[in-house]
This record gives structure tokens, C-alpha cells and sequence, in this order.
């Protein structure tokens, strides 16, 4: 049986391919090594799959793909966590920028974008990606992305900048105030999901001028930043996976095409697209 997981900072989704019956799906919490250690990331693959962890002997492949999983010492904790788990599977650890190329570009070159609650960009030439200077997280990138929109949307609220009816409706669905949002950001782990969680409150107030001018505005500085650094951004199709790609589609595109930006496959997720790629590939 071969297992594949897309892991992003907020949920890893995971699809079990057994031969000859229907796929078996798990979910458990993102496992971004970033932000956790190896440890951890078992602790949490034991509390919240050991259903999954129990069919371990029948495993024989785990393609683990993740946020945070694109330099060798951060495979290093993500596969030592799964192996313990699972001692008689091989286990490849890559990047989610690849899983993505490979749901969406398959063996085509393109552009491959991420915007989900981080953000980030590849150049996938038809078997590797070639990453950028991007996905520099939270902090000081991930432009476009659920915690680019949530931490917007907090300021604006902190600040007064939102018209009376959004703040009123902002209130009532979170009942901030200044002393929860310092707490949460900068003394406890998850900032980037933490405030990536607000930006949900974008589709109920979507059809405002302000939800409006703030989904273009964010999806606008990822053309911007993103996209339009790779010199030949117009040259190939440029694929998006990722809930704010998906859920704000029509927007996307309309940027997109405002900025003469190809826009080929949007999915939510790339997880079943993704073990169909993995498993034709052999």
C-alpha cells in the first residue's frame, strides 16, 4: 500500500492507496518542521491518525509532501517522525511547491502558485521545480495568502479602518481585542495559522467594496511580487492550489487576466491529483 500526504501549516490531508478497493483519507494538523520538532510531529500523528498508524505494517510507501519541507535538514525531521511510526516503509519527504507541480503541471512546464494559508511560487521545468526568492513565511512574505488576509483584515479592525457595518460584523464573529491578538501572534506557536484563520471572514462580506478592494489588493502584491519575477511569467500557464486560490477563483482570475497571467488549473487541494501522479509515475 502506498500512503501520499499534502501537508500545509494548517492541516495535512493524507490518501491511502489500497490495491483493488476504494482509497482510505485521513486529515491531522499541519506538520510544518518549521515549527515543529520531530517528536511533535509524532505526537500529533499518534493522537490524531492512529487509525492510520495502525495499518502500518501493510505500508510499504509514504510520499510526504509539506510547507517547510524544502531544505535537507527539515526532510531530515519530518522522515525520522514518520519512520518511527511507520519502521518498515520507505519514506520520501519533498516540498508542497513539488506536490503542487505534479497535481497541476503533471510532465508540462508552468508556474506553479500556492495560496492557501501561506504563499509561495516554483518554475516546475517538467520533472523538478526551480524555486525563487519567495516563500520567506508569514513575517516577511506569503503575500496573497490566508495570513496575508487574516493579518490585514486584524489591523484594520485594531485600527478603526473598516466601515461601521464590517466592524460590527467583524466583532460579533471574533470579540477581539488588542490584548488577544499580542498574545496569539507573539507569545504562542502558530502565528501564521492563527491569523490566517480570520481571513474566513472574507466570503460571508464578500460582495463589499472593502472585501473587494482587500481580495484584489492581496491577490494584486502576489501577481506583483510573485508571478511577475519570473521574466517569462507570460510564457507559461501559472497553476494555483490552495483554499484562497480556490475559494476566491473569480477574482484570481480577473487579476490574472488584467496582468496578461495565463491561469490554467485552480484546486483546493492537490492530495488526490497528486497520488494519481505518484502512482502512474510508478
Amino acid at each position: 500500500m502506498i500512503l501520499v500526504a499534502d501537508s500545509g501549516s494548517s492541516k495535512t490531508d493524507w490518501l491511502l492507496s489500497i490495491p483493488g478497493e476504494p482509497n482510505l483519507a485521513f486529515k491531522s494538523a499541519g506538520l510544518n518542521p518549521y515549527f515543529l520538532t520531530e517528536k511533535e510531529i509524532a505526537r500529533i500523528l499518534q493522537d490524531q491518525v492512529p487509525s492510520m498508524i495502525a495499518m502500518a505494517p501493510d505500508i510499504s510507501e509514504i510520499y510526504f509532501f509539506g510547507a517547510g519541507c524544502s531544505s535537507p535538514d527539515r526532510h531530515e525531521i519530518v522522515s525520522n517522525a514518520i519512520s518511527s511510526l511507520f519502521p518498515g516503509a520507505y519514506v520520501s519527504v519533498d516540498s508542497d511547491l513539488l506536490a503542487s507541480a505534479y497535481a497541476t503541471c503533471g510532465h508540462e512546464k508552468g508556474i506553479c502558485c500556492v495560496l492557501g494559508t501561506g504563499s509561495n511560487i516554483s518554475f516546475f521545468d517538467g520533472e523538478d521545480i526551480h524555486d525563487g526568492q519567495h516563500g520567506l513565511g508569514y513575517a516577511l512574505g506569503d503575500e496573497g495568502s490566508g495570513t496575508w488576509f487574516g493579518k490585514a483584515l486584524v489591523t484594520d479592525y485594531l485600527y478603526g479602518n473598516m466601515a461601521d457595518d464590517i466592524h460590527a460584523k467583524f466583532k460579533e464573529a471574533y470579540h477581539l481585542t488588542k490584548e488577544d491578538v499580542i498574545t496569539n501572534v507573539y507569545q504562542k506557536p502558530r502565528a501564521n495559522s492563527y491569523l490566517a484563520s480570520f481571513s474566513k471572514f472574507l466570503s460571508p462580506v464578500r460582495s463589499t467594496v472593502y472585501a473587494q478592494d482587500l481580495i484584489k489588493r492581496g491577490l494584486q502584491e502576489f501577481v506583483d511580487t510573485n508571478i511577475k519575477s519570473y521574466p517569462q511569467y507570460d510564457k507559461f500557464k501559472c497553476h494555483f492550489v490552495g483554499s484562497i486560490a480556490y475559494v476566491f477563483a473569480d477574482e484570481l482570475k480577473a487579476v490574472c487576466d488584467q496582468n496578461g497571467v495565463h491561469v490554467g488549473k485552480i484546486i483546493r487541494q492537490p492530495i488526490v491529483d497528486l497520488l494519481e501522479f505518484i502512482l502512474k509515475r510508478g
